[in-house]
C-alpha cells in the first residue's frame, strides 16, 4: 500500500477494555481537566502546572507547560506542593 493509499484509511481505535467506574473521586479529575481544556482553547491560560497521584498514592508526578519566565516559579511551587502532599501522607 503506497503512503497515499494509507493517508486515506480510517482505523478504529479498539474498544474500550472494561468499562471504568464513575465516582465522585474521577468525575471531579475529569471535571477540573475540562475547565483547564476550556481556557486554554479560549487562550484564557498563558502557564499550567499538575500534580498527579497514582491511585495507589505511591507515586507523584509534576507536569507543566509554560513559558519560559513561567518554569521558575511553576517548578518550584509543583516541589512545595509535592512535598506537602507527601508530608501529609505519613
Amino acid at each position: 500500500m503506497s503512503v497515499n493509499e494509507q493517508a486515506g484509511r480510517v482505523v478504529a481505535f479498539p474498544a474500550r477494555v472494561s468499562a471504568a467506574v464513575a465516582n465522585e473521586d474521577t468525575a471531579s479529575i475529569i471535571a477540573v481537566l475540562q475547565e483547564q481544556l476550556t481556557l486554554a482553547r479560549e487562550s484564557k491560560l498563558r502557564s499550567v502546572a499538575i500534580v498527579s497521584v497514582s491511585a495507589d498514592g505511591e507515586a507523584i508526578g509534576t507536569q507543566w507547560s509554560c513559558k519560559g519566565a513561567d518554569i521558575t516559579g511553576l517548578i518550584g511551587k509543583l516541589t512545595v506542593l509535592t512535598h506537602d502532599m507527601m508530608a501529609a501522607r505519613k
